[in-house]
Protein backbone atom coordinates (compact mmCIF):
# COMPACT_ATOMS: atom_id res chain seq x y z
CA UNK A 1 0.00 0.00 0.00
CA UNK A 2 1.40 3.38 -1.00
CA UNK A 3 1.81 5.86 1.85
CA UNK A 4 0.86 9.54 1.51
CA UNK A 5 1.72 12.23 4.04
CA UNK A 6 -0.74 15.13 4.29
CA UNK A 7 0.64 18.36 5.80
CA UNK A 8 -1.79 21.18 6.63
CA UNK A 9 -2.53 23.26 9.73
CA UNK A 10 -6.29 23.15 9.14
CA UNK A 11 -7.74 19.99 10.80
CA UNK A 12 -10.82 19.93 8.56
CA UNK A 13 -8.71 19.93 5.41
CA UNK A 14 -6.44 17.22 6.80
CA UNK A 15 -9.44 15.05 7.67
CA UNK A 16 -11.08 15.60 4.29
CA UNK A 17 -7.91 14.73 2.39
CA UNK A 18 -7.27 11.74 4.67
CA UNK A 19 -10.79 10.34 4.22
CA UNK A 20 -10.66 10.50 0.43
CA UNK A 21 -7.10 9.19 0.15
CA UNK A 22 -7.79 6.27 2.50
CA UNK A 23 -10.98 5.49 0.59
CA UNK A 24 -8.83 5.41 -2.58
CA UNK A 25 -6.59 2.78 -0.98
CA UNK A 26 -3.69 4.82 0.38
CA UNK A 27 -2.18 4.68 3.84
CA UNK A 28 -2.12 8.22 5.23
CA UNK A 29 0.07 9.92 7.85
CA UNK A 30 -0.38 13.56 8.81
CA UNK A 31 1.49 16.56 10.16
CA UNK A 32 0.18 20.00 11.13
CA UNK A 33 3.26 22.20 10.94
CA UNK A 34 6.52 22.42 9.04
CA UNK A 35 8.83 21.01 11.70
CA UNK A 36 6.54 18.05 12.34
CA UNK A 37 6.34 17.47 8.58
CA UNK A 38 10.10 17.03 8.27
CA UNK A 39 10.28 14.77 11.32
CA UNK A 40 7.37 12.63 10.07
CA UNK A 41 8.78 12.40 6.55
CA UNK A 42 12.14 11.20 7.88
CA UNK A 43 10.52 8.64 10.17
CA UNK A 44 7.69 7.38 7.96
CA UNK A 45 9.31 7.71 4.51
CA UNK A 46 6.08 8.37 2.58
CA UNK A 47 5.74 7.63 -1.12
CA UNK A 48 4.29 11.12 -1.72
CA UNK A 49 3.76 14.34 0.27
CA UNK A 50 0.71 16.60 -0.02
CA UNK A 51 2.10 19.86 1.33
CA UNK A 52 0.35 23.11 2.24
CA UNK A 53 2.49 26.19 1.64
CA UNK A 54 1.09 28.29 4.49
CA UNK A 55 2.34 26.41 7.55
CA UNK A 56 3.26 27.49 11.09
CA UNK A 57 6.71 26.83 12.58
CA UNK A 58 8.31 26.39 9.16
CA UNK A 59 6.91 27.63 5.83
CA UNK A 60 5.82 25.04 3.30
CA UNK A 61 8.33 26.29 0.75
CA UNK A 62 11.13 25.73 3.26
CA UNK A 63 9.77 22.26 3.96
CA UNK A 64 9.69 21.49 0.23
CA UNK A 65 13.22 22.82 -0.22
CA UNK A 66 14.51 20.65 2.65
CA UNK A 67 12.65 17.54 1.46
CA UNK A 68 14.01 17.98 -2.04
CA UNK A 69 17.52 18.32 -0.65
CA UNK A 70 17.15 14.98 1.16
CA UNK A 71 15.19 12.87 -1.34
CA UNK A 72 13.20 12.76 -4.57
CA UNK A 73 9.90 12.03 -2.80
CA UNK A 74 7.09 13.40 -5.00
CA UNK A 75 5.46 16.58 -3.67
CA UNK A 76 1.99 17.90 -4.48
CA UNK A 77 1.54 21.44 -3.20
CA UNK A 78 -1.78 22.23 -1.54
CA UNK A 79 -2.22 25.95 -1.22
CA UNK A 80 -4.65 28.81 -0.98
CA UNK A 81 -2.17 31.05 -2.74
CA UNK A 82 -3.43 31.46 -6.28
CA UNK A 83 -0.76 33.83 -7.53
CA UNK A 84 1.45 32.48 -10.30
CA UNK A 85 4.61 33.50 -8.47
CA UNK A 86 3.87 31.19 -5.53
CA UNK A 87 3.17 28.25 -7.81
CA UNK A 88 6.30 28.84 -9.81
CA UNK A 89 8.51 29.11 -6.73
CA UNK A 90 7.17 25.79 -5.47
CA UNK A 91 7.67 24.09 -8.81
CA UNK A 92 11.16 25.52 -9.18
CA UNK A 93 12.06 24.14 -5.76
CA UNK A 94 11.12 20.74 -7.11
CA UNK A 95 7.43 20.14 -6.37
CA UNK A 96 5.75 17.88 -8.91
CA UNK A 97 2.26 19.37 -9.02
CA UNK A 98 -0.14 21.66 -7.18
CA UNK A 99 -3.79 21.89 -6.16
CA UNK A 100 -5.25 25.28 -5.24
CA UNK A 101 -7.73 25.70 -2.36
CA UNK A 102 -10.66 25.44 -2.34
CA UNK A 103 -10.14 22.07 -3.99
CA UNK A 104 -12.10 19.02 -4.99
CA UNK A 105 -10.92 16.04 -2.92
CA UNK A 106 -11.51 13.83 -5.95
CA UNK A 107 -9.16 16.06 -7.94
CA UNK A 108 -6.55 15.77 -5.19
CA UNK A 109 -6.77 11.97 -5.30
CA UNK A 110 -6.46 12.03 -9.09
CA UNK A 111 -3.40 14.28 -8.91
CA UNK A 112 -1.79 12.02 -6.31
CA UNK A 113 -2.43 8.97 -8.46
CA UNK A 114 -1.09 10.71 -11.56
CA UNK A 115 2.15 11.73 -9.84
CA UNK A 116 2.63 8.28 -8.32
CA UNK A 117 2.14 6.65 -11.73
CA UNK A 118 5.30 8.45 -12.82
CA UNK A 119 7.23 6.56 -10.15
CA UNK A 120 6.02 3.13 -11.23
CA UNK A 121 8.58 1.01 -13.02
CA UNK A 122 7.31 -1.03 -15.99
CA UNK A 123 8.13 -4.70 -15.38
CA UNK A 124 8.46 -5.98 -18.91
CA UNK A 125 9.93 -2.88 -20.50
CA UNK A 126 13.67 -2.81 -21.15
CA UNK A 127 13.83 0.50 -22.94
CA UNK A 128 17.08 2.44 -22.84
CA UNK A 129 17.07 5.91 -24.45
CA UNK A 130 20.36 7.55 -25.43
CA UNK A 131 20.82 11.05 -26.79
CA UNK A 132 24.35 12.40 -26.88
CA UNK A 133 25.89 11.70 -23.48
CA UNK A 134 22.48 11.33 -21.81
CA UNK A 135 21.25 7.82 -21.06
CA UNK A 136 17.79 7.10 -19.65
CA UNK A 137 17.04 3.69 -18.19
CA UNK A 138 13.25 3.86 -18.41
CA UNK A 139 12.27 0.84 -16.24
CA UNK A 140 14.64 1.84 -13.43
CA UNK A 141 14.00 5.57 -13.82
CA UNK A 142 17.74 6.21 -13.85
CA UNK A 143 19.44 8.99 -15.75
CA UNK A 144 23.11 9.60 -16.43
CA UNK A 145 25.15 12.19 -18.28
CA UNK A 146 28.35 10.46 -19.30
CA UNK A 147 29.49 8.69 -16.13
CA UNK A 148 27.58 11.02 -13.82
CA UNK A 149 24.33 9.90 -12.21
CA UNK A 150 21.63 12.57 -12.27
CA UNK A 151 18.79 12.59 -9.75
CA UNK A 152 15.57 13.67 -11.45
CA UNK A 153 12.20 13.88 -9.74
CA UNK A 154 9.49 11.59 -11.20
CA UNK A 155 7.97 14.50 -13.11
CA UNK A 156 11.33 15.67 -14.45
CA UNK A 157 12.20 12.14 -15.57
CA UNK A 158 8.87 11.73 -17.34
CA UNK A 159 9.32 15.03 -19.19
CA UNK A 160 12.85 14.15 -20.29
CA UNK A 161 11.83 10.64 -21.36
CA UNK A 162 8.85 11.96 -23.34
CA UNK A 163 11.04 14.31 -25.38
CA UNK A 164 14.18 12.15 -25.60
CA UNK A 165 12.22 9.28 -27.13
CA UNK A 166 11.56 11.55 -30.12
CA UNK A 167 14.58 13.82 -30.61
CA UNK A 168 13.83 16.75 -32.87
CA UNK A 169 10.06 16.64 -32.33
CA UNK A 170 8.64 19.91 -31.04
CA UNK A 171 6.31 19.50 -28.06
CA UNK A 172 3.94 22.24 -27.01
CA UNK A 173 3.63 22.97 -23.31
CA UNK A 174 0.09 21.59 -23.41
CA UNK A 175 1.34 18.29 -24.86
CA UNK A 176 3.97 18.04 -22.14
CA UNK A 177 1.37 18.76 -19.46
CA UNK A 178 -0.74 15.92 -20.85
CA UNK A 179 2.29 13.62 -20.81
CA UNK A 180 3.03 14.15 -17.13
CA UNK A 181 -0.45 14.63 -15.69
CA UNK A 182 -2.32 11.87 -17.45
CA UNK A 183 -5.53 13.53 -16.30
CA UNK A 184 -7.46 16.45 -17.75
CA UNK A 185 -7.27 19.44 -15.45
CA UNK A 186 -6.77 23.15 -15.83
CA UNK A 187 -3.60 23.66 -17.82
CA UNK A 188 -0.91 25.71 -16.14
CA UNK A 189 1.62 25.78 -18.91
CA UNK A 190 4.22 27.85 -17.07
CA UNK A 191 4.64 24.86 -14.76
CA UNK A 192 6.47 23.19 -17.66
CA UNK A 193 8.89 26.12 -17.85
CA UNK A 194 9.71 25.70 -14.16
CA UNK A 195 10.39 21.99 -14.59
CA UNK A 196 12.53 22.62 -17.69
CA UNK A 197 14.61 25.14 -15.75
CA UNK A 198 15.30 22.49 -13.08
CA UNK A 199 16.10 19.82 -15.65
CA UNK A 200 18.60 22.05 -17.43
CA UNK A 201 20.45 22.74 -14.19
CA UNK A 202 20.80 19.01 -13.68
CA UNK A 203 21.53 17.79 -17.22
CA UNK A 204 23.13 20.59 -19.17
CA UNK A 205 26.87 21.41 -19.07
CA UNK A 206 25.85 25.08 -19.40
CA UNK A 207 22.18 25.61 -18.44
CA UNK A 208 22.21 29.14 -19.90
CA UNK A 209 23.18 27.70 -23.30
CA UNK A 210 21.43 24.33 -23.40
CA UNK A 211 22.72 21.58 -25.64
CA UNK A 212 19.96 19.03 -25.11
CA UNK A 213 16.66 20.57 -24.02
CA UNK A 214 16.03 23.34 -26.53
CA UNK A 215 13.40 26.08 -26.53
CA UNK A 216 11.26 26.54 -29.62
CA UNK A 217 10.11 30.11 -29.12
CA UNK A 218 6.38 30.64 -29.26
CA UNK A 219 5.72 26.90 -29.30
CA UNK A 220 7.41 24.81 -26.61
CA UNK A 221 10.46 22.56 -26.37
CA UNK A 222 12.33 19.84 -28.22
CA UNK A 223 15.17 17.48 -27.47
CA UNK A 224 18.21 17.91 -29.70
CA UNK A 225 19.06 15.30 -32.30
CA UNK A 226 22.55 14.20 -31.27
CA UNK A 227 24.57 11.09 -31.88
CA UNK A 228 25.76 9.06 -28.91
Amino acid sequence: MRKVMVVDDEPKIVQLARDYLEHAGFAVVVAHDGKAALATARAQKPDLVVLDLGLPELDGLDVARTLRGESNVPIVMLTGRSEESDKLVGLEIGADDYVTKPFSPKELVARVRAVLRRTERPRAETEIVRVGEITLDIPRMRSTVGDRNVDLTPTEFQLVATMAREPGRVFTRAQLLDAVHGVAFESYERAIDAHVKNIRHKLEPDPANPRYLLTVYGVGYRFAELEE
